[in-house]
């Protein structure tokens, strides 16, 4: 075994050790960013320990059934969406029995090292050494093999295309809603054998492709100890992939790549610096800082990109054009502080945004713009904020005539419906008329189309959602002189009024007869996830959800000692339940997401 290497993997897995320089000089921010940080979530799906460049197409991370876990399902080679498997995987295999070899291995591994731009890990069943660096759409290996063995690399795919000619690979993955994502590989060493691998047979010499399920395999003689494999992807085409990796990794450097990849992300982070004598405190500020970049995700390749909301490839113009960037989760703090560090990027992102409504079959707003399209999760439509949030401070680089039209649009024409896509039906028509979301009494049947049955009405956090969402209409209607507008929108932003249960301080769902439902549970209430009325937790937390307003709040619940004294409830009040059963139903209530 060689002896550098052990050397260079003497860390213990999931530990990385941030120090500064010497008499006090500051580390790079890079070198305060530990991956590690919330990969462990005991309910909910956790933060992964993603490798990518800031905003960047290409993202990995080693794929493993929870972070306690001792495997990985092979190397990764792009995720497509931050809380997706990858695309295509990697496998250095050593063996003496070739039909023994499977279209995806599973490995267990140890002395792991993740930092923003590059990876290293042993695999230990053959003790084989890898490493791995990154660049915006392309990667690099290196795979350096230990045991006298018969060495091999196989790449599979789960359905799409594959091929292999000589050192070169090329492949493809379907995706959602007509979207591929495209990978060409090439290695530094021509192998010895190449085909698609059989089950039970190995490599078959005689197929060099093939569609569905896939497993190629490169044979490269029992002498080989050092295997360089680098790659480029595409949302475009396998060319395009081949363009890309040449563009950004022409010769398998991967020291060069891991590089360029560290001062990317040193001046990313440096865009706000901050200094201090506690090394654990920079350490959760630039971890936390890292994560604000994972998305959006910039897909421009060469001035072009493959829109999945009508299925096609366009020019840029000039302006790269952002996806996968989950509104409902990264209004509140990413995308103001996106506005603050980085106001041009923001730009980008809000003009990619309008532009994927000249491109839908209904031009309304996007709620969670994914690869693969406008998913329409969660409640609400809060990309309205993001418009009113930027334009307030100033950033008028995109139309905001057009902005207000399709947040209009996406408000009053579709449906309010949580995680549904639908145009707007009775729901919605109940509440233009009456100014809340109506809720049902336990076992009444649901009777409305656009409801999506797991997710439920969601009532109270819909007309919550919503009346902020309309005071941020009335914002830019204020910008755009339509003053009619903004006092309509104004009035409407008042709604969680007519939810609010001044008996109880609480917002209490209300059903369609404009009676409260009782008897009623303000902690329990609502199935699971408090659905029935809520989203996820329960009126512990929607009562604070008035962000717009917060001084009318103040005088709804008597005034500020009022106020104050149910804010410091709200910390000390007792589950009511065991753990085990409150947690049970309300998950999302411990906030351990990661």
């Amino acid at each position: 075994m060689n002896t550098l290497y052990k050397l260079f993997f003497t860390a213990c897995m999931g530990i990385t050790c941030f120090s500064c320089t010497q008499q006090g000089e500051q580390a790079d921010p890079v070198d305060l960013v530990n991956p590690y940080m919330g990969n462990i979530s005991h309910l909910l799906v956790p933060a992964y320990p993603t490798i990518h460049l800031p905003n960047s197409m290409l993202r990995v991370y080693p794929e493993r059934d929870d972070y306690t876990s001792d495997q990985i399902k092979g190397l990764p080679l792009i995720v497509t969406s931050h809380r997706g498997c990858s695309a295509f995987k990697l496998s250095p295999v050593q063996t003496t029995h070739p039909e023994e070899l499977q279209k995806t291995h599973t490995f267990t591994y140890d002395n792991e090292e993740i930092k923003p731009y590059g990876y290293q890990v042993i695999l230990d069943e053959k003790e084989t050494y890898i490493k791995y660096a990154v660049s915006h759409q392309a990667g690099i290996y290196e795979i350096n093999y230990t045991r006298d063995e018969p060495v091999y690399l196989i790449l599979s795919t789960d359905d799409g295309y594959a091929k292999v000619e000589g050192n070169k690979l090329y492949a493809s993955q379907k995706l959602a809603n007509n979207t591929q994502v495209y990978i060409y590989v090439e290695t530094d060493k021509q192998p010895l054998k190449t085909g698609n691998i059989t089950e039970g047979k190995g490599i078959d010499e005689n197929t060099k492709e093939q569609n569905g399920r896939s497993g190629l395999g490169l044979y490269f003689g029992d002498n080989t100890t050092t295997i360089r494999l680098k790659y480029g992807i595409s949302f475009i085409s396998i060319d395009q992939a081949a363009k890309n990796m040449h563009r950004e990794i022409p010769d398998f450097n991967l020291a060069k790549v891991e590089k360029k990849g560290r001062e990317c992300w040193n001046k990313a982070l440096r865009k706000i610096e901050v200094k201090g004598n506690d090394t654990n405190d920079l350490i959760v500020f630039y971890s936390s800082l890292y994560r604000t970049f994972e998305r959006p995700v910039r897909i421009s390749e060469d001035g072009h990109y493959f829109s999945a909301f009508d299925g096609k490839v366009h020019k840029d113009e000039g302006i790269p054009f952002y996806t996968d960037d989950w509104i409902w989760d990264s209004y509140r703090a990413a995308h103001p502080l996106r506005l603050l560090i980085d106001p041009t990027v923001h730009s980008h992102v809000i003009n990619s945004l309008l532009r994927m409504t000249d491109q839908m079959e209904q031009p309304w707003m996007p709620t969670f713009p994914e690869i693969t399209g406008d998913s329409r999760r969660m409640n609400s439509n809060h990309g309205v904020s993001l418009i009113a949030d930027a334009y307030a401070k100033g950033l008028t680089t995109f139309d905001l005539a057009k902005a207000y039209t399709v947040c209009k649009k996406g408000i009053q024409e579709k449906t309010l419906a949580p995680w549904s896509g639908a145009p707007a039906g009775w729901l919605d028509d109940f509440y233009k008329k009456h100014g809340y979301i109506p809720a049902l009494h336990p076992g009444e049947e649901e009777t409305v189309p656009e409801v999506y049955i797991h997710e439920k009405r969601q009532p109270i956090a819909v007309t919550l959602g919503t009346a902020y969402d309309e005071w941020c209409l009335a914002q830019i209607a204020s910008y755009l002189g339509k003053q009619e507008e903004k006092q309509f929108f104004l009035k409407q932003s008042y709604n969680y009024r007519h939810v609010y249960n001044p008996d109880t301080h609480f917002f209490h769902p209300k059903d369609k007869n404009g009676q409260f439902i009782e008897p009623f549970n303000y902690k329990f209430s609502g199935g699971q996830g408090a659905r029935d009325y809520y989203g996820e937790n329960n009126v512990c937390i929607y009562r604070w959800d008035v962000p717009h307003n917060v001084a009318d709040l103040i005088q709804l619940m008597g005034g500020a000692e009022a106020f104050e004294a149910n804010l410091e409830q709200t910390f000390r009040e007792p589950l009511g339940r065991s753990k085990f059963d409150f947690y049970h139903q309300l998950p999302d209530h411990t906030g351990n997401v990661g």
